[in-house]
């Protein structure tokens, strides 16, 4: 995992500026450091703590507009507000073209600085993290692919699964993994596969369903990321102490053949954190493609042992519908975020890349209104005659149900379901199709759904919509943050004409 970017790098030739501004920034528990030559801020706007350049583009000898070009081309992902004198026009303007991301007037204004600043680390910060995601999505496509080439080579199922925990300790940059599977009907659950442990995993505890983190995640059915499992309220009296270096875990249900079969672990990350949302979204998405690989390993294994049975002509198996698109379809809302900068345009592009991925119309976002009473239609990917309802109960239907439990609806037929209620799980033309309903997550609770209506003949699957709920839950918080990072840039601009009409 790459370092944490929360530093300012102070470049300006005038010690009382440098030391002035410092003051503010460490007076607002932001960490700073200081060049006063143009040599320096090279050297030190190289480190990958630094994620904001304070540069004066009016003092001489300290880089300047040269240095601005250099920081683009060499730390794109960089926020740099520029320091000027107030009548100094021209060279603002060249370097807010350049690509600087703010600019100051001096006598600088502590409270302007550090808002500035704070919006600029926030900027540094989601452009440092949606290019992490990008290259672990990467990571986590490569992986797949092997483990579906491996899954079809005949190998055991403890060698596959030993293999699964290796993808998962690289797509994570975890140092220690683990796949637990259940042992035929006897409700435990066993080490199938492990790497990073000093045990065998024939000789590690079996755990009781229910039992512990594993056993937890297993009965909900529902993923799991624990910061520190010694002060869990649910956990901490169940801990063995010693037995893992790191008290943070993340732990995900593997389901296969349409019933759970184990659960994904993984702890120890490499740089010694916390587990982000992040993390355990990967996390979902592994476990949701690995399920059906171990399925169809022992459905294979079945039938290449029963010898009443002849072997499947045609030769090897193709792999499960949609284990690769899935993967796909999460790469093309991440390549939305990282193209994308306008909040209403980010939300848009991704549902276009979930209509094409999956072939549907309308693909719709919905967010709670302001008095929690309904859902309001954000955006809409739509095709003629095939347009979402503008407003929506948050208690009725199954759009109702997502929005109340939190957990997904994928069903080829939802009029059959006792709870559709056709004025509200259907579009406008009221036309009854295969659904996916999602719900959109921020900081654990339900801000709204993304509704996707399949086309005639498209099957719903839970395991899409899986990944459709962490890849838009992302994207939408992506949006709104920087939909709020553009509020207060124009709540400061208007101040500042203010502050200039009364002078």
């Amino acid at each position: 995992m790459a370092e944490e970017s929360t530093r300012v790098l102070v470049v300006d030739g005038e010690r009382f500026f440098r030391e002035a501004i410092c003051d503010a920034l460490r007076d607002a528990s932001i960490d700073c450091i200081t060049a006063e030559r143009e040599e320096d801020a090279f050297e030190l706007a190289r480190r990958p703590e630094v994620g904001v350049v304070i540069l004066d583009i009016g003092t001489p000898g300290v880089g300047g507009l040269d240095l601005l070009r250099w920081l683009g081309a060499e730390r794109p992902g960089l926020s740099v507000i520029v320091l000027s004198a107030q009548l100094d026009h021209d060279r603002v303007l060249d370097a807010l073209r350049i690509g600087a991301s703010d600019y100051l007037a001096k006598p600088l204004h502590n409270e302007e600085l550090v808002l500035a600043v704070r919006r600029a680390l926030l900027s540094s910060g989601m452009h440092a993290s949606w290019e992490s995601l990008c290259s672990r999505l990467a990571a986590l496509e490569t992986q797949l692919a092997e483990l579906v080439s491996e899954s079809e080579g005949g190998g055991s199922e403890s060698a596959l699964a030993d293999r699964m925990a290796l993808a998962v300790a690289e797509v994570l940059g975890v140092s220690r993994a683990s796949l637990m599977l259940l042992e035929g009907d006897s409700g435990l659950l066993r080490v199938a596969g492990a790497t990073g442990c000093d045990v065998e995993p024939a000789e590690m505890d079996l755990v009781e369903i229910g039992s512990g983190v594993a056993g937890w995640v297993l009965d909900e059915g529902r993923a799991l990321a624990v910061s520190d499992v010694s002060d869990h309220e649910r956990f901490a009296a169940r801990v063995v102490n010693g037995r893992y270096r790191s008290t943070a875990f993340a732990v995900a249900p593997v389901n296969g053949g349409g019933k759970p079969i184990g659960v994904l672990c993984a702890t120890e990350r490499e740089d010694g954190g916390s587990f982000s949302s992040q993390d355990l979204s990967l996390l979902q998405i592994m476990a949701l493609q690995i399920g059906p690989l171990i399925a169809r390993l022992r459905s294979r294994a079945a039938t290449e042992g029963a010898a009443d049975v002849d072997p499947t002509p045609g030769g090897s198996p193709t792999t499960e519908p949609g284990v690769a698109g899935d993967a796909e379809l999460a790469r093309a809302i991440c390549d939305v975020l990282t193209s994308e900068v306008e909040p209403e345009r980010v939300i848009s592009a991704s549902l276009a890349a979930v209509a094409t991925g999956v072939s549907a119309a309308p693909v719709s976002l919905y967010l709670l209104g302001s008095s929690g009473r309904e859902l309001v239609l954000e955006s809409q990917c739509e095709r003629a005659g095939h347009a979402d309802r503008e407003k929506l109960p948050v208690d009725a239907g199954l759009t109702g149900v997502v929005v109340q439990t939190g957990r997904l609806v994928a069903t080829d037929a939802p009029d059959r379901d006792p709870r559709f209620d056709p004025e509200v799980d259907t579009p406008e033309c009221g036309e009854v199709s295969p659904l996916l309903c999602v719900p959109v997550r921020f900081r654990n609770k339900t801000m709204g759904v993304m509704r996707v209506f399949l086309e005639t003949g498209v099957s719903a699957s839970a395991r899409t919509a899986e990944i459709l709920a962490a890849a838009i839950s992302a994207a939408v918080r992506n949006a709104l943050m920087y939909r709020g990072l553009l509020e207060s840039v124009d709540e400061v601009a208007k101040a500042r004409r203010e502050n200039r009409a009364r002078v």
